[in-house]
């Protein structure tokens, strides 16, 4: 998530946000949290299309992007009631997250089998409408004619 939506969430401005992050830095390891490049935040301004000072349009600064464990810092850090009441919503959202994920998962292994299973299946269904058709085309003769025969 990013910074500036975080500090929305928790009702405090992006630089107070960051402010305290910097002052924390110790509890924010890379793989907490990380500052996005200026190709990313041109891509980010891009997309929402903006360019005014508020939001991503016109920072000064690139924004950090903060995963799942960066998040769940910020909590030690904005101690605020909101601060706490937001971050609980948020881990629960991940956990959702992350629920919806396996399920999504585990209905494609489903989807795999039964494909695999069918396809099993056709070929089986394959080999039996080609007997089939073998036996409704007319073989070769291989019988004598039956019957009474004049000699010329």
């Amino acid at each position: 998530m990013l910074d500036a939506d975080l500090a929305a969430l928790y009702g405090v401005p992006t630089k107070r946000l960051n402010e305290a992050v910097r002052r924390n830095r110790t509890r924010f390891p890379t793989d907490f949290m990380v500052r996005l490049t200026a190709a990313e935040t041109e891509i980010l301004r891009s997309q929402i299309a903006t360019s005014s000072s508020r939001g991503y349009g016109g920072t000064r600064y690139q924004p950090y992007a903060f995963t799942e464990q960066g998040v769940a810092m910020l909590s030690s850090v904005l101690k605020s009631e909101r601060a706490i009441a937001t971050n609980i919503l948020i881990m629960r959202t991940f956990v959702q997250l992350r629920h919806a994920l396996s399920e999504t998962v585990r209905l494609s292994h489903r989807v795999d089998e039964i494909e695999r299973r069918v396809g099993d299946q056709d070929a089986v269904l394959d080999d039996i409408l080609d007997a089939l058709k073998a036996l409704e085309e007319p073989g070769p003769e291989t019988a004598r004619e039956i019957g009474f025969r004049a000699k010329t």
